[in-house]
């Protein structure tokens, strides 16, 4: 056991001598696996980051969370002039489902695609996304308030004008001052503030909480309608704990299918749309970019192990004379290998640590500059990456050792002469 420790000790060390005495060569071989690291595991570390913030925005949601709507949120085989045709999504949906679907916690009409300009006497803030939904959007999205309190249902049901406002609006709107009460203008209407939303932070997609107004849907209903062409309506569900929430689809999918008078051979012109299954869709594109990043840095990566196999067989060349001498001293084969061995996964490692130290230094002032979505390199792409390294080093170096420690001892001394 004592001799192998030996032979690694002397191989190792025979290695790093090697690789000091051949800077710039080192340096060449250095950079291509430290691009090929760098590559991958910024590719990861962005997905995972992405794939993080993206779930951490849906914490709060729950994911048996049903939407009815007209439109698709993935991909569909109904085709996009069949769709562009269907009823929109109304308030009389919302009541029908309301009336005749059981096994329901709560349930909202949602108005979408209102972008407004916000105005508080002489601040404003332009392109806000408003909100227009039922009181029971406070339950369904789980939402917290930190000033004031959230519309009720006869404020809802009547379209009192008022609002709730994102925890950024009414910083802009009102600096340090308490907006409870004070007036604000939206659509060129006053509605009065009641509410402030805690800070929540950028979600990792779609509007931040933060940067949005919620106010009753039949306030907004009495000068804008429903239509294919401008606003969308949505019906969102959120089922009572412990239903069957297949069978519960099933029986929506039904009931909203008579209410549109539609015929047994006719195509839903609806989407029932589960938010677990929305986040399946985002775990497969999840996947698709992480295969697509490892194919692409894969090559960058070929580039760097072909790289060090070259320098490899060039350092073999250039110490035959060497090999030959240590060989004819006693050297055994396994000490050549070795010896050449651990200098092709010295290189490849030394290359994968500082594309490494590159992420990480990249991802820390990304974060820094980014503000809410943090990129984070995990312990398990720092792991990927320190083994993928090895590896490279194992394989690129394997046949130029091989080779090395095969040499005859005389020829390899004659060829050095």
């Amino acid at each position: 056991m004592l001799v192998y420790l030996r032979i690694f000790k002397e191989s190792f060390s025979f290695a790093v001598n090697a690789l000091r005495n051949n800077k710039l060569r080192t340096f060449l071989s250095l950079l291509g696996v430290t691009v090929g690291i760098f590559s991958i595991i910024a590719v990861l570390a962005a997905v995972d980051s992405l794939d993080r913030s993206i779930k951490e925005g849906l914490e709060g949601i729950d994911t048996n969370t049903i939407y009815v709507t007209n439109f698709s949120f993935g991909p569909t085989e109904v085709p996009r002039w069949v769709r562009e045709n269907f009823e929109p999504i109304d308030y009389k949906d919302f009541e029908y489902i309301q009336r005749n679907v059981s096994d329901i916690e709560a349930a909202a009409f949602f108005i979408f695609g209102s972008n407004e300009t916000v105005r508080y006497q002489s601040e404003s803030v332009e392109r806000v996304t408003i909100i227009p939904s039922t009181s029971d959007v406070y339950i369904i999205s789980n939402l917290k308030i930190a000033q004031g309190r959230f519309y009720t249902e006869s404020e809802s049901a009547t379209g009192a004008p008022v609002a709730v406002l994102g925890h950024a609006i009414s910083e802009n709107l009102f600096g340090q001052f308490n907006p409870i009460g004070k007036q604000i203008r939206i659509y060129g209407r006053k509605l009065t503030v009641i509410g402030v939303m805690q800070k929540e932070g950028d979600p990792g997609f779609g509007d931040s909480p933060d940067e949005q107004v919620i106010v009753p849907a039949n306030f907004v209903r009495q000068f804008k309608r429903v239509s294919n062409t401008g606003l969308r309506g949505a019906v969102v569900l959120k089922p009572e704990s412990g239903v069957d929430v297949d069978g519960l689809e099933t029986v929506l999918k039904q009931k909203f299918r008579n209410h549109r008078g539609l015929k047994p051979d006719d195509i839903d012109d609806f989407f029932v749309t589960r938010i677990s299954g929305f986040v399946s869709f985002i775990d497969s594109i999840i996947a698709t970019m992480n295969l697509i990043g490892w194919v692409i840095s894969g090559f960058s990566l070929l580039v760097g192990g072909f790289g060090i196999a070259n320098i490899m067989f060039v350092s073999v060349k250039e110490r035959t004379n060497l090999i030959g001498i240590q060989k004819s001293l006693g050297a055994k084969n396994r000490f050549i290998l070795l010896q050449f061995l651990f200098e092709a996964v010295i290189l490849a490692v030394l290359g994968g640590l500082v594309g490494l130290a590159l992420v990480w230094l990249i991802t820390l002032g990304l974060s820094n500059f980014t503000g809410d979505f943090k990129f984070v390199l995990s312990f398990s792409n720092m792991f990927i990456g320190f083994f993928l390294s090895t590896v490279i080093g194992l394989i690129s170096g394997v046949i130029p050792a091989i080779s090395a420690s095969k040499l005859d001892p005389v020829e390899a001394i004659r060829q050095g002469m």
